[in-house]
């Protein structure tokens, strides 16, 4: 999904210039002029990687052929997907690590050991890829965004700790500010094992269990 904001930020009108056709012909111009190269390795002949010749544009609208909702239900599916889903773990894992004792598809063993290996080039170290390969070497967010023009994660944090906030002062309950202080006070102490003689009665009462018979006290002649 690409969006144009305004020059001061999402909240502001764009120009008149950065309309949907805009968007559709820098959408074409990128798939088009777009190219990665793969230098060559053992085995591999080099190769450049370029978008396919598939491409679908199309408008969101609030009423039309596809909706804001619509999309937002396509992007949610996704984005709450992990690395597991397709057959990898959910931690880091060791480049000592022994791959056949985990739980990952042939799929994902290749690429984690790709990873590994390509983490040991110097012109890829910045990638950290042996940090990141129990994500196939992706480290990032599922999505991008411009500072400057659009918003942060930590805005939509922020925005959604002061909305349970004003949840919670609108149902009466006492809110949490920042300046607020929870102090916890927890004292345990060892009380004892087993049934007191008054508790051995009731439980004896409520089970049907009879007492066990009391042991005779030790006796001295002397």
């Amino acid at each position: 999904m690409i969006r144009l904001d305004g020059p001061a930020g999402p909240d502001t009108t764009p120009p008149d210039w950065a309309n949907a056709d805009a968007l559709t012909q820098a959408v074409r111009h990128a798939t088009a002029a777009v190219t990665v190269p793969v230098p060559e390795l053992p085995g591999e002949p080099a190769r450049v990687m370029r978008w396919g010749t598939q491409l679908d544009i199309r408008s969101i609208t609030i009423n039309g052929e596809l909706t804001d909702q619509a999309v937002a239900g396509y992007i949610a599916k996704y984005a709450t997907k992990a690395a597991e889903c397709v057959g990898t773990v959910d931690r880091r894992i060791n480049a000592l690590e022994d791959l056949s004792g985990l739980d990952l598809s042939e799929h994902a063993r290749r690429l984690i050991v790709e990873c590994f290996r390509l983490s040991t080039l110097d012109r890829l170290n910045e990638l950290r890829l042996a940090q990141w390969a129990h994500m196939l070497g992706f480290r990032g967010h599922f999505s991008t965004k411009s500072r400057r023009y659009s918003t942060t994660l930590g805005a939509l944090r922020a925005a959604r700790v002061d909305h349970m906030r004003d949840e919670e002062t609108s149902t009466g309950r006492l809110p949490l500010f920042d300046e607020d202080t929870v102090l916890v006070v927890a004292h345990w102490e060892y009380a004892g094992r087993g049934l007191s003689a008054g508790e051995q009665v009731i439980a004896a009462a409520l089970t049907g269990v009879p007492l066990p018979a009391p042991t005779p006290a030790a006796r001295s002649d002397q």
